[in-house]
């Protein structure tokens, strides 16, 4: 005869028995995801594409009715942390100063998107937009934030990357004027 006693103990015995085997799949089905969203995929192979030295023209408007100011640069380009991000060195002038600056650029597979975070000599905050990349058109388009260091505020920006081939690649930067939207600097790599 089954006592009341040795039904829970073959019950409890099952439930542990059913809940080691469920977590031993959700233990497997989750290492599985983790390893697909660390391992870089078609995204980063085409960041990889950018590495090695570069050279830029670029433009730069302070008022969208008058001319740009242009000068020319160069980035050194490499991937770093087994091939997930693009680091870019990049050495020039702005405003009739020098000016270093360091991009790091990741593709994030978990949600299909590119994030950009910009630091430079220019100023002592930083910038980070992010965006989807348009397989049709080659061209990223990201936005974000950036403080504005005459007002002390966060402005939005919208920035693109276009990826032309393997050796050209154009930069484009807008910004809000007078409320509407320009373009404000523009290199092309």
């Amino acid at each position: 005869m089954v006592t009341k006693s040795s039904l829970y103990t073959i019950l409890t015995a099952f439930i542990l028995l059913f809940s080691s085997s469920l977590f031993a799949q959700n233990q497997e089905e989750m290492m599985k995801k983790w390893m697909d969203y660390m391992t870089p995929g078609d995204m980063h192979e085409m960041m990889a594409k950018s590495v090695g030295e570069w050279t830029y023209v670029s433009k730069w408007w302070d008022d969208p009715s008058a001319a740009p100011m242009v000068s020319e640069g160069h980035s050194v380009n490499e991937m770093m942390l087994g091939g997930r991000y693009l680091k870019s060195m990049s050495y020039g002038e702005a405003m009739g100063m020098p000016m270093e600056g360091i991009n790091i650029l990741a593709y994030d597979k978990a949600i299909n998107e590119f994030f950009s975070f910009w630091i430079d000599n220019l100023g002592t905050g930083m910038t980070m937009v992010r965006g989807k990349y348009d397989e049709k058109t080659k061209v990223c388009n990201m936005k974000g934030t950036m403080v504005d260091p005459m007002s002390g505020k966060e402005i939005e920006y919208r920035q693109t990357m276009k990826f032309i081939d393997d050796n050209h690649q154009v930069f484009e930067m807008y910004m809000n004027y007078n409320g509407k939207e320009v373009k404000n600097m523009e290199l092309a790599f």
